[in-house]
This record gives structure tokens, sequence and C-alpha cells, in this order.
């Protein structure tokens, strides 16, 4: 499957904003994204306005669901269906979380893999098996945690083995390196500098809630904060120019204000340092 080139600044599309994007381009977000679990089912007035949606602007996806490290079997009536959304909308960006949420029932929230040689080998099965049935390539985001599961190795190495045995890419969240770095005490820009570039399909920025000082919670429910954005910069002259997405899920301001920060980001990309190494992930499925 060709891919469509992905570039620029994005946002995170909730219902409440149907009303209220600005066009696709300079003033508005070059691309947005809808979980597919919220749309692919929906009906009526709604889907046809997603579907108006989808014509006028870029979308990617970014699932909830789909549990890829969990020990039930992976749902193939869920992705039969997700298939046929992605390719109803002409959509070829799906990513998921490097997490499992459901055991004999969905557990509604996004648990951590243990990081051990085992995982990495059925994390990366199952990782090929979605890519196959999808026929595009599937990008994984490193989370957020907070209890440290099982491990043989640190969540960098885990993350970076699962990459690699499943030969996928990457959807980077700089903010969960923010909050992991302060929950589990280790360096922010030592990760990132880690990160195999290459791999990287986009990045996600966004804000959390600092229950203690050494306790934060990836919330997306408030402004992106200054470390958070000093890691974004650091990933510019690391990587260059990454298509970026900025997440809010809840306390949604108005919609001139989530355009600040969108905003800041393309200014920030603007900036960036021609990168020559770096050739962005693509999503052609290679098999």
């Amino acid at each position: 499957m060709m891919t469509q080139s992905l570039e620029g600044a994005g946002l995170g599309f909730r219902r409440c904003m149907l009303n209220d994007l600005p066009p696709q381009g300079a003033d508005g977000p070059a691309f947005l994204e809808v979980a597919p679990e919220n749309w692919m089912r929906m009906g009526g007035r709604l889907a046809r306005q997603f579907k108006d949606l989808t014509e006028q602007y870029q979308f990617v996806t970014h699932g909830l669901s789909l549990s890829v490290g969990g020990p039930e079997p992976l749902d193939r009536n869920f992705l039969s269906d997700l298939k046929q959304f992605l390719d109803s909308h002409n959509i070829d960006t799906y990513t998921e979380h490097l997490s499992y949420c459901s055991d004999d029932g969905h557990l509604y929230d996004l648990m951590p893999i243990p990081f051990t040689q085992e995982a990495v080998r059925y994390v990366a099965e199952r990782i090929k098996s979605v890519s196959e049935q999808l026929e595009r390539r599937l990008a994984v985001e490193n989370v957020s945690f907070y209890a440290m599961p099982a491990h043989d190795m640190t969540e960098l190495e885990f993350l970076l083995a699962v990459l690699e045995e499943a030969d996928c890419d990457l959807l980077l969240d700089v903010n969960n390196i923010y909050v992991n770095s302060v929950n589990h005490r280790f360096d922010a820009a030592e990760f990132l500098a880690a990160i195999p570039g290459e791999r990287i399909r986009y990045i996600h920025v966004a804000g959390h809630y600092d229950e203690a000082s050494d306790l934060i919670v990836d919330t997306h429910g408030a402004d992106v904060i200054d470390p958070v954005w000093a890691l974004l910069e650091q990933a510019y002259r690391q990587f260059g120019a990454v298509p970026t997405l900025l997440e809010r899920d809840f306390n949604i301001p108005p919609m001139a204000e989530l355009m600040e920060e969108v905003h800041k980001i393309q200014r920030m990309q603007a900036d960036a340092p021609s990168v020559p190494a770096y050739q962005g992930a693509s999503n052609v499925l290679r098999l």
C-alpha cells in the first residue's frame, strides 16, 4: 500500500470540535487524529459529518483497544472492521499503544507489558500479524506507566527490541518520556537520544497532571509544559521537523487556544535544522 506524506503540526480530533475546526493549512492543523473505535461503527448524521471531514483533512488513527501485548488472541473481527473503516476513509496510518488493555474482558486502562525477552518475541509476532491483516505497517507508541512490570531489561531496551524484532514503526510520545522519567527516575534527554529516528512515524505532545513532586499522571487534560516543549525541541534538533500532533482529551479549551499550541509546534518545526539522516518512517508494508 502506498503511503500518504505526513508533515506539519496536527491536532487530536474530538467530537466537540466538529463545528470549530479551521481549514487545513497554515492557520489550521496539517492533519487530524482520531481513535477509530470512536467512529468506525458510527451511523447517521455523525458518520456523514466524519466522512465530510476525511475528504477535507488528512487523518491518522490512534487505537485504544487492540491490546497488542495482551494474553488473549487478537480480535480478528475488530481488525476486519478496522481495515474496512480505514479503507473507506482512505486513512493509511494506524498506530497503537505498546501495552495491553484486556484479559478475559476489557480492563479500561493501558497496562505495561513485562519488559522481558519473551514479551519482546510475543508482542513482535502480534504486531506483524496485525500489519499483515490491515495491510498497513503498524506504529506503536511508547506509553506512560505507573508500576514497574516484571523485567529483565529497561523500558528503553524493551522498546528498541520490539521495534527491531517486529520491524515496525514508532509513534514517539515525548510527554510520556517526560512523565516516565519523573515517575521512574531516569534522564529523559538520554532516553530520547537513543531513539532511532528512521522508525518515527510522527510525534505526540501533550499535557499532564502533577499528582505529587515524584508522581505525574498522563492526562492529556492540560497545556504542554516547558520541560516537554524542551524535549520536543531536542527531538527536532536530533531528527528534523518530524510531523507532530497535539493531544487534548478533556478540559478542552476554545479552538483558538488549542491552535496557539499547534502554531507553537509549527514555529518550532520552522526553526528545526535540516537533518539529512532522518528520512522518517513509512507505513508501506514490507513483507
